[in-house]
């Protein structure tokens, strides 16, 4: 199996599809029907890896890491959530299914930005909050402080995406792989 065009695609495309099915869910009050589908889009990937217990650590160190971030934003007040929410001022589960989905990219999709962190850090400051932004404009989630809340994004995003490419350089289930190189 090589990085192929297709499959840097698909991983992609898988990713928006879970991410649309994890909003719109969240929207609607059933939080748990996009969470299956990013189980299932996750398992499948971790599955395909040819190293699938260091894919499976990276995803678990995105969970670790998207529950505190969020939760953080939802303890000062600046996102609030209506649906998939366990215990109060933490981050609902569906948003934390997010970060492990977006762990799926990294060592494909996202691949070419390891050690491009002045692109890395420009792609979390401005990907991050255009995400929330895109969960807001869909109904499943209020800023409490949109300005506060944007701007917590953007430096939070701006932190941890080159952080998560450095942590998918350490646990790359996808190592080996041979870049097709293309466009």
């Amino acid at each position: 199996m090589k990085m192929s065009t297709t499959m840097i695609v698909s991983n992609f495309v898988l990713f928006q599809i879970g991410w649309f099915a994890c909003v719109w869910s969240a929207a609607a009050h059933r939080p748990w029907i996009g969470v299956l589908v990013t189980t299932g889009v996750v398992v499948a990937h971790v599955l395909r890896a040819p190293l699938p217990k260091a894919e499976f650590t990276l995803v678990l160190l995105a969970l670790g890491l998207g529950l505190v971030f969020d939760s953080l934003l939802v303890w000062q007040g600046w996102l609030r959530y209506s649906s998939g929410i366990v215990l109060p001022n933490v981050a609902p589960y569906w948003i934390v299914a997010l970060w492990g989905l977006f762990a799926t990219l990294l060592n494909v999709s996202l691949r070419w930005m390891r050690g491009r962190w002045v692109i890395a850090v420009v792609f979390g400051a401005a990907g991050g909050p255009a995400a929330y932004y895109g969960g807001l404009r869909l109904g499943a989630l209020e800023f409490g402080n949109m300005p506060a809340g944007l701007l917590a994004l953007a430096i939070g995003w701006a932190a941890l995406t080159p952080l998560l490419l450095s942590l998918s350089a350490r646990f790359d289930g996808y190592a080996g792989l041979p870049e097709k190189k293309t466009l």
